[in-house]
């Protein structure tokens, strides 16, 4: 076994995974002045990336995890950036021999934040500080800026925080990366943007179907509208490069997203949040929406022998005329604007819930900030979220701060005509529609869940509570009530449990 006793610790921090991302993670650290030590399982890859993109640059290519370790300077930082999952435990693994108590393990890949909530409790344990970070912004957001959302043991960020903070995006001078919280809560967060970029992405498909199928207009005359929209209030990334791909045509001259299959996939992080959503019982109803719509896209060969059998009304030509277009392209972009702001409102309720669920303290303000550049969802409109939380740290939800009160109640007129015309003619609008239906039940001090209560009583006996103006002798306030609805039940309650 070769022997490094001869190497002078020289290097900042390690990176473990020489895909795209972490070799334009590294590239971005060594433009920042630190020394990056690079490996992969793959060896060749080393080798290559030395030789090339890494060449003349503070990067030490490394054959094994020893010569890894001895190029690092203490505490030691090791970031992984490796398919989530056995891929990580299986190099930490491998790490745990060589390391001290206080060396810093950093999974920088989309794991699922069970997995670290266990990994932080493990090397806890074992005297290694583990942190589980985020990192938003793709191929280039690493290499020039991405959002990084770290969480984990609190005594690793004052050894990260420069390294990290310098090689984020900025947003107004200020770097896209704080810390977050304890244990998973940096892989919770990014799960949660990830959920929101399955909602982002689903509300600017059905504005572009809208326009396509009911107002008849061109891929370039959709691509201008976006284009400028991406000057206005829904100026984002993902408005930006809806705008780029909607311009973009083949070689042929046509619009390439027009030959582009239309049936959607995922990588799972979407359904996390759905799923997560329903375990806290949250009502997260339009990351769930975007998901399902996905999987509705996929069964496309069921769709399309659907679009035989079964009818719809007609789209007939000239429902949007040159006298009425400029209408309803502010409508409709009201509808987006509002929805979106739905979408942020119940991502912040869910990492709300989080927080008291797993007994995380979590810098809201900060969670914003780290979305306003370099990753995905970034939006000029998240410096107001940031600004909410900074007035208001405890703020219960972002429709009770002044800003997005006022825009959702100027948004309101164009979002319901805009989800009326998709009903009108047939179009799909899952996120719009369960955008608008969370913001009415929301604003309504009572809903029809009395009858429901009502209806489970009556045929499983499992109770209701009494409103408080209705208490009486037979319906005692705060008690769990069963009726004898048809004279012929018991008086026996079935047992009060959550499923």
């Amino acid at each position: 076994m070769a022997s490094y006793a001869h190497l002078i610790p020289t290097a900042d921090f390690a990176l473990i995974g020489l895909a795209v991302m972490g070799q334009n993670l590294i590239l971005n650290a060594a433009d920042h002045g630190f020394t990056v030590v690079a490996y992969n399982r793959t060896v060749s890859k080393v080798d290559l990336f030395l030789q090339n993109e890494a060449k003349g640059k503070s990067i030490i290519g490394v054959h094994s995890i020893p010569e890894l370790i001895a190029n690092l300077k203490k505490p030691r930082r090791i970031m992984l950036l490796v398919k989530a999952g056995f891929a990580v435990d299986a190099f930490i693994n491998q790490l745990l021999p060589y390391l001290d108590q206080g060396d810093i393990i950093i999974d920088g890949g989309n794991s699922h934040f069970p997995d670290s909530n266990r990994r932080y409790a493990e090397l806890k344990e074992k005297g290694i500080l583990f942190v589980g970070s985020g990192v938003s912004g793709g191929e280039e957001g690493a290499r020039y800026g991405p959002s990084l959302m770290p969480g984990g043991h609190e005594d690793a960020w004052p050894h990260l925080k420069n390294i990290f903070q310098s090689i984020a995006a900025k947003s107004d001078g200020e770097p896209c990366c704080d810390w977050v919280g304890p244990a998973g809560a940096g892989h919770y967060v990014k799960m949660v943007h990830n959920g929101i970029e399955y909602g982002d992405m689903q509300l600017i498909c059905e504005a572009y179907d809208i326009m396509k199928r009911v107002a008849k207009f061109t891929d370039k005359e959709i691509g201008n509208v976006f284009a400028k929209w991406n000057t206005g209030v829904l100026d984002s990334f993902l408005i930006e490069i809806t705008r780029d791909i909607l311009l973009y045509d083949d070689v042929d001259g046509t619009p390439l997203v027009e030959k582009i299959m239309d049936t959607a996939g995922q990588k799972g992080t979407g359904k996390w949040t759905a799923i997560n959503a329903l375990d806290l019982g949250m009502p997260v109803t339009l990351i769930g929406e975007a998901v399902f719509s996905r999987c509705l896209s996929a069964i496309k060969t069921e769709r399309v022998k659907a679009s035989t059998l079964l009818t719809g009304p007609p789209i007939p030509d000239g429902i949007v005329t040159p006298e009425n277009k400029d209408q309803f392209v502010d409508d409709l972009e009201q509808a987006l604007y509002a929805s979106k702001i739905i979408s942020y409102t119940q991502g912040f309720m869910l990492i709300r819930e989080a927080a008291k669920e797993y007994g995380w303290k979590l810098n809201n303000p900060a969670i914003a900030l780290m979305w306003r550049g370099g990753c995905i969802i970034r939006s000029v409109f998240l410096a107001e979220i940031t600004k909410a939380f900074r007035e208001t740290p405890d703020l219960e939800n972002l429709l009770f701060n002044q800003f997005f009160k006022s825009a959702i109640e100027k948004a309101q007129a164009g979002w319901r005509k805009t989800l009326v015309l998709g009903i009108q003619y047939g179009i799909p609008t899952p996120a719009f529609s369960t955008a608008l239906a969370f913001y009415d039940g929301y604003r309504s001090a009572r809903l029809p869940a009395n009858l429901l209560q009502a209806q489970r009583d009556y045929f499983g006996a499992h109770t209701f509570k009494v409103l408080p103006e209705a208490a009486s002798d037979n319906l005692p306030l705060g008690e769990d009530i069963h009726i004898n609805w048809t004279g012929r039940g018991g008086n026996i309650s079935a047992s009060t449990y959550i499923a």
